[in-house]
């Protein structure tokens, strides 16, 4: 009895499964009909259809990943679905984009590719081993798009009665410095100057771990001298941080005009900072690390000043 009411439910059970498969299947067939729909509309607009990896613009798209090969080019790269919406979104006047149906991971691809053609951007689809090869994430979504670069100037920044600002000083490593500047776009910094550059701002990690909001935030690289005598005429106070202080960044108010200053992850700030900001600030640590990722104690700092801004 119990036997039977067991192998009643599997039975029931085995053909809701089967039933369920069938409607997915069915709603997959759907969604390859209506991207191939789209897709049919968007083929006359192709400029090219790339599969062999020796093609030459397979061999640039790779190049652009060297700092170097984009300054010549005065470009940079654009990977990801979330990355290429927003620039669209920001006014970024995409040169190209790539794309390759194989790696999409959604439906609203064929959307924003057509989006990025109404803009101008020209499109040139790729097979899926051609992607794999200009992609630099381990895991592509099939869109790729090729942009030009700009560059501000300390005098491009607009400010108002209590500007709120980020200094990062040689930060080395793109990841951080693209993690610096989604944190500040949290924060609600004016801007971030980048003094004394390591790394470049359109390296295509910065653009990535940034999310985008470098199409956004007002991003100025320039010496430390030049920045340091344009905050004082403008009146900014810096704060730089340091682990040799006494002042803890809680105790130390962070109101009013201010530009906090971080240091490079391995050296920390250079001595010119460490003579010339306003005030100096640390944050505790009550274990046995005498630090903390750069990444990390500026997302503290912003946010300790934003607390005191607030109140």
């Amino acid at each position: 009895m119990h036997a039977n009411r067991r192998a009643s439910r599997g039975g029931s059970d085995s053909r809701s499964f089967a039933e369920i498969c069938g409607a997915l299947r069915g709603l997959n067939k759907l969604w390859h009909f209506r991207v191939f729909r789209v897709f049919r509309g968007l083929s006359s607009a192709v400029t090219e259809k790339i599969t062999s990896l020796q093609n030459p613009r397979v061999k640039q798209l790779v190049r652009l990943r060297e700092r170097r090969e984009r300054d010549e080019a005065w470009l940079f790269l654009v990977e990801g679905y979330r990355e290429v919406r927003r620039a669209l979104e920001k006014g970024v006047k995409l040169k190209e984009l790539y794309f390759a149906p194989d790696w999409f991971l959604g439906e609203n691809e064929p959307a924003l590719i057509e989006q990025a053609r109404q803009a101008g951007a020209q499109l040139f689809e790729l097979s899926k081993d051609a992607f794999a090869k200009v992609a630099y994430r381990e895991r592509p979504d099939g869109l790729l798009a090729v942009a030009p670069q700009w560059r501000r100037t300390l005098d491009d920044l607009t400010l108002g009665a209590a500007p709120f600002l980020l200094v990062c000083e040689s930060i080395e490593k793109p990841g951080n410095l693209g993690t610096i500047l989604r944190s500040a776009d949290a924060a609600g910094c004016d801007a971030v100057i980048v003094c004394d550059a390591v790394t470049d701002v359109f390296n295509p990690n910065v653009v990535r771990a940034s999310t985008g909001v470098l199409f956004s935030l007002p991003v100025v690289v320039a010496d430390s001298q030049t920045v340091h005598a344009w905050l004082k005429a403008k009146g900014i106070r810096t704060a730089a941080t340091t682990p040799h202080t006494d002042n803890l960044y809680t105790k130390t108010d962070l109101r009013g005009p201010l530009a906090v200053v971080m240091g490079s992850e391995q050296y920390g700030l250079s001595d010119f900072w460490m003579k010339g900001a306003d005030v100096l600030v640390r944050i505790p640590m009550a274990g046995q690390a005498d630090s903390l990722n750069v990444a990390m104690a500026t997302i503290i700092t912003l946010f300790e000043a934003v607390r005191q801004r607030s109140e």
